[in-house]
Parts: C-alpha cells; sequence; structure tokens
C-alpha cells in the first residue's frame, strides 16, 4: 500500500536516532494539585518507557535541574483520563527521536485527576512539571459546540500558558495529546517565529469562511478584524508559542474577549478554535506542514479514514472524532493507526 511504502524508508532512518537509557529528573507537582491519592490500577496501566539518554554531541543539561536552564527544550501538553494513553504515547514518541532527549522539559497541564505519579511512574526519571489548570477560569466563557468534546475547560487551557508557566519560559511547543512526534523536536523548537507571537502550519487553501457564521461575516464590527490581514486555517494542536510577547501583548485577554462575544452572539460553531484565528490568523509565523499531519481521526465507521498528504512527515496527527486507541482496542483500525501503535504503552493494548 502507498502509505507502507511511503513510511518504510523514514522509519528505518528514523530508528538510527532511537537512544536507549537517560537520566532526566521529575519535579515535584504544583502545589495546587488537589488530589494525592491517585488510582493505582491505571498507573499500574502503563509499562515503563525505555530510558533516553542524550548522544555524546548534546549540551547536556542534566546537571541543571532548574526549569530556567536556557538549555531545555519546553514542551506542553495537557493530561486527562481521557486522553491521558494518547499523551503518554506523545511523550513516548518525543523522547524516542529525540537527539538529547535529558534537554526536553515537560509542562502537564491538568485539571481534575492528580497524574503526577503515573508520569513518574511510567517515566522513571522524566523531567516534568505539572500545573493544576482550575476549570472556573473558562467555565463561565465556554459556549455549546458542534462536539461536546471541545467543551472541556481542558480544551483551553493552551490560552493561559503564559500564566501557567514559570516567567523565566519564554517559549514553549504546544501539543495536543493526539499526535505522534516521528522527528527530533528540537527542529521544532528551533523554529524562527520573527516578529511573530505564534508559529504553526498555515493551510492557505482551505474555505476560512465556514470557521465563522454568517451572522459573523455580515456583521462589519465582527469581520472587519480582519481587514488588512490574509489570514489562513492553522490548527492549534501544534503551535510554537513565543510567551514573552504574549504576555507583553496581553493575548490571553484578547482570546478571552471573543469568547465573550460569542456567548452572545454565536459567531462561530468550534469551540477554542475560532479565538485563536480571530486573534492570530493572518499574522502566523508559518511553519513546515511535515509538522502537522492532522485531520488521521476521519471516522472509519463512517469510511473516512485519511491518508497523509504529500510530502515529508515529522508529525502525525489524529485530529478529528476517530482516536487510534479506541480503534485499535474495538478491532477497526485505520491503516494509518499502525504507525501510533510502536508508542502505545498501555499494558492491555497488545
Amino acid at each position: 500500500m502507498l502509505w507502507i511504502t511511503r513510511f518504510s524508508a523514514f522509519f528505518s532512518a528514523a530508528m538510527a536516532v532511537i537512544i536507549l537509557s537517560p537520566s532526566l529528573q521529575s519535579f515535584p507537582p504544583a502545589a495546587a494539585i488537589r488530589s494525592s491519592h491517585p488510582d493505582r490500577s491505571l498507573i499500574s496501566s502503563f509499562r515503563k518507557s525505555p530510558a533516553y539518554r542524550n548522544s555524546d554531541e548534546c549540551l547536556s543539561s542534566a546537571a541543571d535541574s532548574n526549569v530556567c536552564n536556557p538549555s531545555l527544550v519546553h514542551v506542553a501538553i495537557t493530561l486527562d483520563v481521557v486522553y491521558l494513553r494518547g499523551s503518554i504515547a506523545a511523550v513516548n514518541s518525543i523522547l524516542q527521536h529525540s537527539l538529547c532527549p535529558e534537554n526536553v522539559f515537560f509542562h502537564f497541564i491538568v485539571s481534575e485527576t492528580n497524574l503526577e505519579s503515573l508520569v513518574r511512574s511510567t517515566f522513571q526519571e522524566l523531567r516534568f512539571k505539572v500545573y493544576y489548570f482550575a476549570p472556573e477560569t473558562v467555565r463561565g466563557l465556554i459556549s455549546s459546540s458542534v462536539r461536546q468534546a471541545l467543551e472541556q475547560p481542558l480544551n483551553y487551557a493552551r490560552n493561559y500558558l503564559a500564566e501557567l508557566l514559570e516567567d523565566c519560559v519564554n517559549r514553549v511547543i504546544y501539543l495536543d495529546s493526539d499526535l505522534i512526534v516521528v522527528d527530533d523536536i528540537a527542529k521544532l523548537w528551533k523554529t524562527g517565529l520573527g516578529p511573530r507571537i505564534i508559529g504553526a502550519p498555515e493551510y492557505c487553501h482551505a474555505n476560512f469562511t465556514k470557521y465563522f457564521t454568517g451572522g459573523f461575516w455580515s456583521e462589519e464590527r465582527f469581520s472587519g478584524t480582519f481587514r488588512g490581514r490574509s489570514p489562513c486555517y492553522f490548527n492549534t494542536g501544534v503551535m510554537v508559542i513565543d510567551l514573552k510577547r504574549w504576555r507583553g501583548g496581553g493575548y490571553t485577554r484578547r482570546i478571552e474577549k471573543w469568547m465573550e462575544i460569542q456567548r452572545t452572539e454565536r459567531i462561530y460553531e468550534l469551540g477554542s478554535l475560532p479565538p485563536f484565528l480571530l486573534v492570530f490568523a493572518g499574522h502566523v509565523a508559518p511553519i513546515p506542514h511535515r509538522w502537522n499531519q492532522h485531520g488521521l481521526g476521519g471516522d472509519n465507521v463512517r469510511g473516512s479514514c485519511r491518508d497523509l498528504h504529500p510530502g515529508p512527515v515529522s508529525l502525525l496527527h489524529w485530529s478529528g472524532s476517530g482516536k487510534p486507541w479506541l480503534r485499535l482496542d474495538s478491532k477497526r483500525p485505520c491503516p494509518l493507526d499502525a504507525l501510533w501503535t510502536p508508542y502505545d504503552l498501555y499494558r492491555h493494548s497488545h
């Protein structure tokens, strides 16, 4: 099959950078984590990850465990029970393909359950910190969406990374929980943003108008926000964010203002994406499409398994309603779900 041919050469090369045995350090969870008794059965549901170590050519940061260490690559991912299996696979894939895995620092954002012990048990020497995101922060701002999953408060945590993370963290890669990275994350980290606040793969062939209602486009006070801009669709599941500029420009509040308008005017249907488009579309630093091969979550039950976009691949993203772990467990996988399986650490998945 085409997808097998396309990936055979890639994964042969990728295996060359799989590194064994690390020496990372874990960090205590944020004091705001409410529960101190995670479900032991949940912890035991995941196998231990192999240990990954920096290659000889890395500038090792193992001696400096401070989150402010300038040699670190910062990655933010949300953790919740529903998407936990995907988040664990995403972390495993990042470490496996990193030339310098000891230099990757993970910022895990949680809302309800204390999952720090599970992370520590699965990735025993991982460098990470856990942050509590209060659902009340956005509960009064969230309006109903076309999919209930898009209404979950944690889905909006990406809006608040500048406030949640330490002030010394000036840049972060935000990643969704339904993806795997099959390239060195440091390459994405080094992406130049120029004067922009965020960088993401853009898709300018997409019909941008469909992300907003007819009422939005008919009202100049709303649609006029795009005057002088050339807005393109971008997926917020993979972003490089300049947190220093974000803080300086008050971008969290800018997003919140559009969410407040949505509560009364109903200018879009799609959850957390449109506010980002309203604030940033047309002002995004473009990142190569290889860093977000998205849309792989097409529902195979309806015959909509997706193929890859043309071109090289560094990140595969199962955005959409179909998640690979659910389809694999139901014995109804899409062909590309087999590429997610090697990173799955769930004990009962094989």
